[in-house]
């Protein structure tokens, strides 16, 4: 039965990438890496994003210190419009995963609730 599951995840997968959103995700990446520095910015700041979240999750306190380049590069980061689309066109994505992640734990819910 499990290998039947992921069976179907390869193929939600695999349908996730013909949507438009996905596409259209896929080409605002290539744009903003097209710009090395870009990329470079955004990797920084997506590592920084990761390690900040792995503190916060194992209970540690940020120090100002990290808030402050954080949000220096998150406002560094916004300005830059190719990362501002790669950002919206994440949306659309992020918004589709929630959408089957909602039908998928629909039974979960009713068990619950009934």
């Amino acid at each position: 039965m499990a290998e039947n599951l992921h069976d179907l995840g390869n193929q939600v997968a695999e349908a996730l990438k013909a949507t438009p959103d996905y596409q259209a995700l896929q080409k605002a990446f290539a744009t903003m890496k097209a710009d090395a520095e870009t990329y470079k910015l955004f990797q920084e700041f997506q590592q920084l994003q990761g390690t900040l979240q792995q503190k916060q999750m194992a209970g540690q306190k940020l120090t100002e210190d990290e808030l402050k380049h954080a949000h220096d590069l998150a406002e560094k980061v916004s300005k830059i419009e190719s990362i501002k689309d790669l950002m919206e066109t994440e949306r659309g994505v992020n918004q589709i995963l929630s959408d089957l992640n909602q039908t998928i734990t629909q039974p979960i819910q009713d068990l619950y609730q009934g």
